[in-house]
């Protein structure tokens, strides 16, 4: 699913995608330990130093699905990252660009 990261918690971040939201757990952001800046609304790699803040355009792929068919809001919806051509957009393009150059 294609969708804009809308709020940043303590466990992870909220990915908004048309009406309905998908919990990204910290451990599904990427292969790196996650800092969390909930003051500054961002989510940290330790390594890499990715960033993951409010606003971002994401990639990610829905891996649990809990319907309320009574209110659909309500539904929790789990999402990761944590695959190839998944992730924040811009990461994408770069891991796109460093695999054309030849890099890992």
């Amino acid at each position: 699913i294609e969708g804009v990261v809308d709020q940043i918690t303590e466990y992870g971040a909220f990915i908004r995608f048309g009406p309905l939201d998908g919990l990204l757990h910290v451990s599904q952001v990427q292969d790196d330990h996650i800092n969390t800046d909930v003051g500054n609304q961002r989510l940290i790699g330790k390594e890499t130093k990715r960033e993951l803040r409010v606003g971002d355009k994401v990639r990610a792929r829905v891996v649990t699905i809990s319907l309320n068919e009574v209110s659909p809001r309500e539904s929790k919806i789990g999402l990761t990252m944590r695959q190839p051509g998944l992730g924040k957009h811009e990461w994408i393009e770069e891991d796109r660009n460093k695999a054309a150059a030849g890099g890992e």
